[in-house]
């Protein structure tokens, strides 16, 4: 029978086709992850269930177990056999080894071990053909090495965090639960917590795990981490909704008991559980590369592709012209590795690394590097509502008294709160609000302003309390004039709390009665209102203006509707209830009608005051805002409304059938620009409905949505071709935060399980800290780019010297040890010091970038740095290399063909042009001296490569010179050079040799050709069209 109910059972739950096993074995864990991995796709689905819908009897029946004695020990142990401990089995972890190797060997740093490699190899054939084989190439090797290994443990160290939402999860679970077993109450470990279980829960404790209700006595859970929702949400006994979720008859596994007491049965345990569900989908989810990562693939790609050309053409070239093929093959190898930029790893990581503190400072903590540029490139946003929009406390918005509308401060620090007092009506509203509140402020913070005191409490009664003591003054003198005598707390039943007080006024001994409650069971309960001071017969009239106040209230997106928002007093009669009067609140002895209705207040979580002026900022830089959130549609819609998420100009569907007075039915939807979506509409879509949806809308609102969707939400912009941003701050968002091109998690009321999930911690939960970081993400994004349009142009004067070695037989330029001083010393800060840069006009009126078409680096960026200032900067260096070999007796025609006999160590008679004779050390001493020329060429037109790359396209005057970083760069490569071209001693280590003071100056006419063309070619950009020639062939 037990076997037939399980089949039967599993057919029809599929929450309950994640199978589980014993989790005492790592590799059961691994095993179990790993089916678990193939269910991805049933994870993402909604929880189907019938548990919280079927008569309690059936549920006893299906679950074998007794309500009043629970099971017995004996059947407990056989199901925590049989189903696992009550816990979350974890993934298997990634090894530390193989993260650090991750850095070690990914992405650009892959590049750098072919060209150590390479540089070994072409040694050992150096070494192998030639008795006195140069040991440059070895040690250019050991430097790449060297640079790959250093820059490799600095990321690592960077992000040492690694992600454990599993382990996250485990925090989030009680120890103990108390359970009834063999008919006596007991105190067991929540692992061993078993389907069918009695379990007892009060205010205070953590769910043990998913429980449907049989006893509730006003138990209030906080669901917030789950579902979104701020507020403690009822729990009852009864199915009040088929969604498994919004249903008030299930307590949720690690989800907060804030007050009341209750009994339930066990029907999930462990990974079967919601949580469980949420957080399997959450770790089984793969991160895609980040954008940055794939620009930097395209990069290597594209660098090889061109280092392979050359390197093939010149082998080619190298046995066509009578070379040994080993020499040939030394040739190619040599032109590969100096196509590599030995500094550009170290300098995107340093670049990332400057930003990501930037960021920090301004409230954005970013976990991952590579999450700096990602968010630079999103172009949508699914921000959650509440905390991050909103600012998460209820605050009453509206008073609604003497037939009129007040409208109450909701700004973020309520600095204008002054009302009028001496409105008799009002006073009475506030009164009543005041005295019958549970709400309390923390002991010592009399000098704390009030709104950001620490509380007890319901957060209804916390923003009433909060209001009156704004209003009013001190509450707590208020509640010693009125002392309380007894109440009847509010509860989801009566829908109303009513407190007894003793009089504040010295010759007026009767009680008066406080109630507050759910407006329409309030204003049922009367039978006169206040209006300026005067009770009045309530009539018609009073009925229909209440109506009409209720429901704009309402639409306002305002909380009336069934919380405690209604307010009504009552003095009662001194000769039936003399003082000292015997009141009984179970019995209940005193008038609960034929009271006096007072007003109505209604309550919102105000938007942050920085986020339109946000919101405004991200749709004038082209990235749409999607709200998601698990609140109701009609809040959802008015927060959206008000931060301008909907702006005035575009209407929803619905908006259309009230102006037009239609059913919404009859409205066409695809007309409109905005909507909103309920989350028992999602359920109902399939992907191509939802893809319509997130593609076709302009501004979109998602409510009432459960964790599952929104993944798919997220899921679908992707498909759409969006860089998605996600903000969350719950349990619930963490498998939208993981999926999310960049997951944004809430500093402040974020879980752990959100926080490890996500790539960027929100500081101070502001989505207007948001904007800033997709400011310095595109920022990064532009100065890397010049950045490595900066580094990239010293590739040719240092490629060319080998060229021409090869291909005129020529004394080498320029050594290889040499071309290490440029690419590790001399330009390694100058390129770092460009991430200070700042952006060239307004970088958020600017639609964000196409990743298929705005590469970081392009063939523009190629052909700007090779082609144009790359060429100009070599021929300096042989400029000055022609000059200084002149100047020593070798004019250019006689050096043509002379590299076989310069480099023999045989020849020690060799004369120049003038007839004179030149030993082989002294020929070599005359190379070296002609290498450390050309490298302080290159760093002489590298000032003005420099300072040419601060700017795309304004003119430098329009940039100016406020980089003191850069400026300090330019300095700091010269004195570099100085002090390599002068030190005693670098002849023997670097082979530097001093050098004349002119023969700095050969060069700085062809600085000067480079500043004035990159002007001019800028002025042409500015002024011509968009798309013209010069900036389709120039503007990288």
């Amino acid at each position: 029978m037990q076997a037939n109910d399980e089949s039967n059972a599993s057919s029809r739950i599929r929450a309950e086709q994640v199978p589980l096993v014993d989790k005492t074995s790592t590799k059961d864990a691994a095993a179990q992850y790993k089916r678990e991995k193939h269910q991805l796709e049933d994870l993402k689905q909604e929880m189907e269930t019938d548990m919280h819908q079927i008569p309690i009897t059936e549920l006893y029946s299906r679950l074998e177990t007794n309500p009043n004695a629970g099971l017995s020990s004996e059947e407990a142990k056989r199901r925590l056999v049989r189903d696992g401990p009550n816990a979350l089995s974890p993934p298997p972890q990634t090894p530390e080894w193989i993260k650090f190797a991750k850095n070690l060997f990914g992405g650009f740093a892959i590049l750098l071990w072919i060209g150590a490699l390479l540089c070994f190899l072409a040694y050992g054939v150096d070494y192998v053909m030639s008795e006195n084989a140069l040991k440059d190439n070895l040690y250019l090797g050991v430097v790449l090495a060297a640079v790959v290994i250093i820059t490799g443990c600095f990321q690592y160290y960077q992000e040492a965090k690694s992600e454990k939402i599993m382990e996250s999860f485990k925090h989030m679970v009680p120890s103990f639960a108390k359970v009834w077993r063999d008919g006596k109450l007991h105190e067991v470990p929540t692992e061993e917590i078993v389907v069918g279980d009695i379990v007892e829960v009060k205010g205070g404790d953590r769910i043990p795990a998913d429980i449907r209700l049989i006893v509730s006595h006003g138990l209030k859970v906080d669901n917030s981490s789950l579902t979104g929702e701020s507020d403690p949400q009822s729990r009852v006994t009864e199915c009040t909704n088929k969604n498994p979720l919004e249903t008030a008859n299930i307590a949720f596994f690690s989800t907060n008991a804030m007050e009341g007491t209750g009994k339930g049965v066990v029907i999930y345990t462990g990974d079967k559980t919601v949580m469980g569900r949420i957080a399997h989908l959450a770790s089984g989810l793969e991160s895609g590369e980040t954008p940055i990562a794939k620009e930097l693939a395209h990069f290597i790609h594209l660098i090889t592709g061109v280092a392979v050309f050359l390197g093939i053409s010149f082998f080619i070239i190298s046995l066509a012209m009578g070379y040994h093929w080993l020499d040939a093959c030394v040739f190619l190898i040599g032109i590969i590795v100096a196509n590599v930029p030995e500094g550009l790893l170290a300098t995107v990581t340093v670049c990332l690394t400057l930003t990501a503190k930037r960021m920090a400072r301004k409230n954005c903590l970013v976990k991952h590097l590579e999450a700096v540029e990602t968010l630079g490139s999103t172009s949508t946003i699914c921000s959650d509502k509440t905390g991050t929009l909103t600012q998460n406390r209820m605050t009453v918005s509206h008073a609604w008294f003497d037939l009129n509308t007040m409208l109450a401060d909701t700004s973020e620090h309520q600095t204008q709160a002054k009302y009028d007092l001496s409105q008799p009506t009002f006073r009475a509203l506030l009164r009543v609000a005041g005295i019958c509140n549970r709400a309390e402020f923390k002991a010592n913070q009399d000098l704390v302003p009030v709104l950001k005191r620490e509380c007890t409490g319901d957060a209804s009664d916390i923003a009433l309390m909060k209001f009156v003591e704004l209003a009013e003054g001190d509450i707590g003198e208020l509640r010693d004039r009125n002392k309380k005598v007894c109440e009847i707390p509010f509860n989801s039943t009566n829908k109303f709390a009513v407190s007894i007080h003793e009089s504040d006024t010295p010759d007026d001994r009767s009680y008066k009665l406080a109630m507050k409650g759910a407006p329409e069971r309030i204003i049922d309960r009367c039978t006169t209102i206040m209006i300026n001071g005067k009770e009045q017969p309530l009539t018609r009239d009073h009925r229909e203006a209440f109506d009409r106040a209720y429901l704009e209230l309402g639409c306002l997106g305002e909380r009336v509707l069934g919380n405690e928002n209604g307010f009504c007093d009552y003095t009662l009669p001194l000769e039936k209830y003399p003082p000292g009067f015997a009141f009984n609140t179970t019995e209940v002895n005193f008038p609960l009608s034929g009271l006096r209705f007072l007003g109505l207040m209604s309550m919102i979580d105000p938007p942050r005051a920085a986020v339109p002026d946000a919101v405004a900022k991200c749709r004038s830089a082209g990235i749409k805002v999607i709200m998601v959130t698990g609140d109701h549609p009609i809040t959802a819609k008015a927060v959206a409304k008000s931060v301008g998420i909907i702006s005035a100009e575009n209407e929803t569907p619905e908006d259309v059938a009230m102006r037009l007075n239609i059913p919404v039915e009859e409205v066409d939807g695809t007309q409109c620009k905005a909507c909103v979506v309920h989350g028992s509409q999602l359920r109902e879509m399939t992907k191509n409905e939802l893809d319509f949806i997130v593609g076709h809308y302009k501004e979109i609102v998602f409510a009432r949505t459960s964790p599952q969707q929104k993944l798919l939400i997220v899921e679908s912009c992707q498909r759409n071709g969006a860089i998605v941003a996600v903000t969350g701050d719950g349990v619930n968002d963490s498998p939208a935060l993981k999926q999310a091109d960049i997951g944004i998690a809430m500093g402040i009321a974020g879980s752990d399980v959100s926080k490890q999930a996500a790539d960027m911690i929100l500081l101070d939960d502001n989505f207007a800290s948001i904007v800033t970081g997709v400011e310095e993400g595109r920022l990064i994004f532009d100065n890397l780019k010049k950045s490595i349009a900066y580094t990239l142009t010293s590739n040719i004067p240092e490629i060319s010297p080998f060229l021409m070695f090869i291909l005129l037989n020529i004394p080498l330029p320029l050594g290889t040890v040499t071309i290490l001083c440029i690419d590790l010393g001399t330009d390694l800060w100058p390129a770092i010091s460009l991430a200070y840069e700042e952006s060239e006009g307004d970088i958020m009126k600017r639609p964000p970038r196409n990743p298929q078409k705005d590469k970081l680096v392009n063939k523009r960026l190629i052909s700007f740095s090779y082609g144009m200032i790359g060429m100009m900067q070599a021929s300096a260096g042989f400029f000055t290399y022609f000059v200084i070999m002149g100047d020593n007796g070798f004019l250019p025609l006689r050096l043509f063909g002379l590299r076989d006999q310069w480099d023999s160590r045989a020849v020690n008679d060799l004369e120049d042009s003038y007839g004179q004779q030149w030993t082989y050390s002294s020929r070599k001493v005359l190379e070296y001296t002609c290498h450390t020329a050309f490298f302080v060429s290159i760093v002489v037109v590298q000032w003005a490569d420099l300072i040419i790359s601060k700017t795309r396209r304004n003119s430098l005057i329009q940039q100016g010179m406020n980089n003191w970083t850069l400026n300090f760069g330019i300095l700091f490569e010269t004195v570099l050079a100085a002090f390599l071209a002068y030190c005693p001693g670098l002849d023997k280590g670097l082979r530097m040799y001093s050098l004349k003071l002119w023969w700095w100056f050969p060069a700085l006419p062809f600085s000067v050709l480079i500043f004035i063309f990159d002007e001019s070619r800028r002025a042409i950009l500015r002024r011509s069209k968009r798309g013209s020639f010069v900036e389709r062939e120039t503007y990288y």
